[in-house]
């Protein structure tokens, strides 16, 4: 039985075990896949799936499962910007603000351009078909996406990598204030409408930016990240 927050990826462990085994040990006849989604909720009751044959093994996927109560805000923000709880929630905004909120105190942007360079001083492409691109396609899926839809997203990240490291490299306050944290973010949000060319104005806008830039996070386009503080080793 594989038991765990919602949107954790158990349907979809469920399915790698499957397609591992069943590519070292194949199967006769198509053994049923796990339903799996981007949003929590997906896997509404207990299912089992067989995974593997002589010997037969079986999994059972079940639904995503919280505490009673969240012990506080920080928690559950994490939970939201995880995808374990549902955006409408909480609110896209709070989330995208709070995420921002992660990558200023750990100077994530800094980062960014300390690690790619090359990648940050832009990529100069043409694309091969005029293609409406969106940031759905970002959502996997079977068909692999064309060299020019590649380099779309590419150029989309390093956009949004340039703007987070802008605003922060040249801000003159703290990001350890409570306050300047407020006012960096605010002129983050406006970088980053730019990067993400949205023409609206107003809470429209930054509803648009933050979904979007949830997005990039959520699909790991902005690379790897641990939410939880994970303490110093100290070794004898």
């Amino acid at each position: 039985m594989v038991v765990g927050v919602p949107n954790v990826g158990k349907s979809a462990l469920i399915n790698s075990i499957h397609q591992i085994a069943s590519s070292r040990f194949p199967m006769q006849g198509k053994m049923k896949r796990a339903t799996v989604g981007p949003l929590p909720g997906v896997t509404q009751d207990i299912a089992g799936y067989k995974i593997a044959h002589q010997p037969s093994i079986y999994v059972l996927d079940t639904p995503g499962v919280l505490v009673p109560s969240i012990p506080d805000i920080e928690t559950g923000l994490k939970l939201a910007l995880a995808g374990s709880v549902k955006d409408s929630v909480v609110g896209e905004e709070r989330i995208a603000q709070y995420l921002l909120a992660v990558l200023n105190t750990r100077r994530t942007p800094l980062h960014w351009r300390n690690s790619h360079n090359s990648r940050m001083e832009g990529i100069q492409y043409e694309a091969e078909e005029k293609v409406d691109y969106s940031l759905k396609n970002l959502r996997p899926r079977r068909k692999l996406p064309n060299k020019s839809g590649v380099l779309y997203v590419e150029d989309l990240v390093t956009k949004v990598e340039c703007a987070l490291y802008s605003t922060l490299s040249e801000f003159d306050g703290s990001v350890d204030d409570e306050a300047d944290l407020e006012v960096l973010i605010d002129l983050q949000f406006e970088a980053l409408q730019k990067a993400l060319k949205i023409g609206n104005k107003g809470p429209e806008a930054r509803l648009m930016v933050s979904k979007k830039f949830l997005t990039l996070f959520r699909t790991g386009k902005l690379g790897p990240f641990i939410l939880d503080d994970v303490p110093d080793s100290n070794f004898p």
